[in-house]
């Protein structure tokens, strides 16, 4: 990883998106800061497309595109994606699986949450899981004592071994069934809400955030950057970023957006 101060200008001049990890990214010991709200509303300003890319809920996520200053949101590890349109005042919703799987993905999500529970002591349905419409949340350090690494794992292989996508966030282990992640919710996004084709101009988007589920976006986009705090993971993260701010979460956060609109200016 280099140091963010040596992405070059011009490079960070052609950036036309920001897609952004929220925990740990945005937000500072689960609060989010006025520092990164502003930096947001800069990124905005500076004519720049701004999209969280999240593993917390829809109902969340309903929230985060209609008020927060931004162009849309990819939420629960991108089994969907929102966006609010200001013209027509109304929400736009797309979602990965069709109803009737996800009716059914729920009743199998329902048992792994219970053998998860029973098998790792000590981790917790995550507090917003009543909020999520398609995964399923273990938190194993937002709201209980941290998990050793090796726990965490044993969350993992339990999804794994129903046949259920799995992904560790810094917070949670969120589990899923279907093919989507970040990246292809993200890609599909970009194509259809803004006519943006992100996989044939990786080098125009810039993707931030701090833990292994953020791997294929690290691996994805060559302008990846990871916060600080993203050393944490060590050999964990299984794509590292291109690049790593001198700062921690939201304070990294914001120095990416002075970066890139020091660039552009």
């Amino acid at each position: 990883m280099k140091p963010l101060a040596e992405l070059p200008p011009d490079v960070a001049r052609r950036v036309r998106a920001v897609l952004t990890d929220i925990d740990d990214t945005l937000t500072e010991h689960g609060r989010l800061p006025a520092l990164s709200y502003v930096a947001m509303e800069r990124l905005k300003a500076a004519g720049l497309l701004v999209i969280p890319v999240t593993g917390r809920p829809a109902g969340w996520c309903d929230l985060i595109a209609r008020q927060w200053p931004v162009d849309g949101v990819v939420g629960e590890n991108g089994a969907f994606w929102y966006r609010y349109d200001d013209a027509a005042r109304r929400m736009v919703r797309r979602y990965e699986r069709p109803d009737r799987l996800r009716a059914a993905d729920r009743h199998r999500l329902d048992a792994i949450a219970a053998e998860v529970l029973r098998e790792v002591p000590g981790a917790a349905i995550s507090a917003d899981q009543g909020f999520r419409s398609v995964d399923l949340a273990i938190d194993f350090c937002e709201d209980v004592p941290r998990l050793p690494p090796a726990e965490v794992d044993r969350i993992v292989a339990i999804f794994e071994r129903h046949g259920a996508s799995a992904k560790v966030s810094s917070i949670h282990v969120n589990g899923w069934f279907g093919t989507h992640d970040k990246l292809t919710t993200s890609l599909r996004m970009l194509s259809e809400a803004f006519g943006f084709d992100a996989a044939a101009a990786r080098d125009s988007v810039v993707f931030v955030g701090d833990s292994p589920n953020d791997a294929p976006m690290f691996g994805h986009f060559p302008l990846s950057v990871g916060v600080a705090n993203v050393r944490d993971f060590g050999d964990r993260v299984p794509a590292l970023p291109g690049y790593v701010t001198t700062q921690r979460s939201a304070e990294g956060f914001a120095e990416l957006a002075d970066r890139l609109i020091s660039a552009r200016s």
